[in-house]
């Protein structure tokens, strides 16, 4: 993949920065399995207080060096939220939570948990679909049919899909929704 193409935020991201605003977001923005950190970026970009969290330094060296060159700030959060036997994220602590192509099911309580009351989840990653285009193909890393909506079931719904994008070609699921306020 071409560096500029990577330092792109996702479609999902462009779509509803709209909502991804200092004015409707209660607090820090937290970008899980940031990678290169080109969502989070862009959520710094508008004006939020960002944290781009990742178990691989490398990952995170290349958000710091792509913050700096488009001279937006974010802080970087070295962490391996798949380790067991603790609380990964701290509870309220976020006003709107960022996952791309990141499934780790043990870890969705505590999202809910870490997102503050009114504030939103921004998720897109793989369906069982994806195995007719190619990897990822680990079941583990893989969405059932709806499992995604049922998670945030009691949220305010803003956008749900499920079903093939292309360029390139791939099979995902999307979820934009809004914590109730109590």
């Amino acid at each position: 993949m071409h560096h500029e193409e990577q330092s792109q935020p996702s479609d999902l991201m462009r779509t509803w920065e709209r909502l991804i605003q200092p004015d409707q977001v209660p607090g820090p923005v937290l970008d899980v399995a940031c990678g290169d950190g080109r969502n989070g970026i862009h959520a710094a970009r508008l004006g939020l207080s960002v944290i781009c969290c990742d178990r691989s330094r490398t990952a995170l060296r290349q958000a710091r060096l792509a913050s700096r060159l488009q001279d937006v700030r974010i802080r970087l959060w070295w962490t391996d939220l798949e380790k067991a036997h603790r609380r990964p994220l701290p509870e309220k602590a976020f006003g709107a939570v960022l996952i791309f192509r990141y499934l780790h099911r043990p870890l969705i309580p505590e999202v809910h948990r870490a997102i503050r009351p009114g504030g939103f989840i921004v998720y897109e990653t793989f369906t069982v679909e994806q195995t007719t285009f190619g990897p990822p193909c680990n079941p583990d890393h893989l969405l059932k049919p709806g499992e995604l909506g049922e998670w945030f079931q009691d949220w305010q719904e803003l956008h749900r899909f499920e079903g093939r994008l292309t360029e390139p070609d791939r099979a995902m699921a999307q979820i934009v929704a809004r914590k109730p306020a109590t």
